[in-house]
């Protein structure tokens, strides 16, 4: 019986693009002070959880994918290669949530979560396409995909 990792994919991702969306509506000009107040806390965890997803690929599904799906070896070294590029936005992000938290303000946080999110976007609807089949036909549990449990 197929393991339902593609799915479990999409589940993670579609879990990460909703706090995406969460976050650009809490850093956007108007909303709420007690949102965000709280705005430096969930950009730090949101980041922590993007990133704990990537390593786990990374160290886990790519590996698993490479050895039993040798044809797969150029996308997944795209999207190895996509992961440190966004690891770098991850960083910029964590660096304006600290400003925001120490000083009040951080007039960058809202391009750069937009911009995350475009990107964000890009890289799991690729990632979506070309591998969830094969995510489906490996033996596996959602530890291959950077979650100790099936949810975040």
């Amino acid at each position: 019986m197929p393991s339902p990792l593609g799915a479990e994919l999409r589940r993670v991702h579609d879990t990460l693009r909703a706090d995406l969306r969460a976050l650009q509506a809490a850093a956007a000009t108007g909303a709420p002070p007690e949102t965000r107040r709280t705005l430096p806390a969930h950009c730090l965890a949101f980041c922590a959880a993007l990133t704990a997803h990537h390593t786990g690929e990374d160290a886990g599904a790519f590996p698993a994918l490479a050895e039993r799906f040798p044809e797969l070896a150029p996308v997944l070294d795209e999207m190895a290669e996509d992961h440190v590029w966004i690891s770098g936005i991850l960083a910029r992000v964590e660096e304006l949530a600290v400003q925001l938290a120490e000083e009040g303000s951080s007039p960058r946080l809202a391009g750069e979560l937009d911009g995350l999110a475009a990107i964000a976007e890009s890289h799991f609807s690729f990632e979506e396409r070309r591998i969830a089949a094969a995510l489906d036909r490996l033996p596996g549990t959602p530890a291959l995909l950077g979650q100790e449990k099936s949810a975040l």
